[in-house]
């Protein structure tokens, strides 16, 4: 089985419509360049008793922690995250802001020179944390990190899509077409 080796191609896609009826978004925008991504789901367990012993554990899924960082983040894709707006090639961060519910998605490169595709269906970033230092006899150089949560869209109840382009069955048009607009959940034939 291969490994993950690499992350590329970091996408977001704003949540326009989620109800039961009907799931819509628009066409995803690439971020600027990948340098890592961290996804920690998040459950709540309760442990059912009787007859002094555990008879069984209920667990519910409440979300996906994200975390990720990229080389850098333009102020359009900062105003895009955070809700924000850039006018004349100034971004206005407003305490009225409201961050827009996004999909994410993104590929990571496996030791065997394929990928695994990856969309986050429904979630929303925290405001964007920013870091200066001034320039010292070695340059050192800042990345823009960025925190979301991410949990179940009301359509469906899915969270995420995970495609390896290597899996056995896997439908090809899929991943050809993965950044073209947040995928849809494949129909059983």
């Amino acid at each position: 089985m291969a490994r993950q080796i690499g992350l590329r191609d970091i996408h977001i896609a704003k949540l326009t419509k989620d109800d039961r009826t009907e799931v819509a978004y628009e066409t995803p925008m690439k971020l600027e360049r990948a340098i890592a991504a961290k996804l920690t789901p998040k459950s709540n367990s309760e442990n059912i008793y009787s007859d002094d012993t555990v008879e069984d554990v209920i667990t519910a899924f409440e979300g996906v922690d994200v975390e990720i960082e990229v080389n850098q983040l333009s102020l359009e894709s900062r105003a895009k995250l955070q809700g924000s707006k850039v006018v004349k090639g100034v971004l206005i961060e407003s305490k009225d802001d409201i961050p827009p519910t996004v999909a994410l998605g993104f590929r990571s490169k496996k030791n065997n020179g394929k990928y695994r595709y990856v969309w986050l269906l429904k979630g929303k970033f925290e405001l964007a944390e920013d870091e200066y230092d001034t320039e010292g006899e070695k340059p050192q150089p800042k990345s823009a990190k960025l925190k979301g949560t991410f949990f179940a869209r009301d359509y469906d109840g899915n969270y995420r899509f995970i495609a390896d382009e290597d899996a056995t069955g896997i439908d090809q048009t899929i991943v050809e077409e993965w950044f073209a607009e947040v995928t849809e959940e494949p129909i059983e034939e």
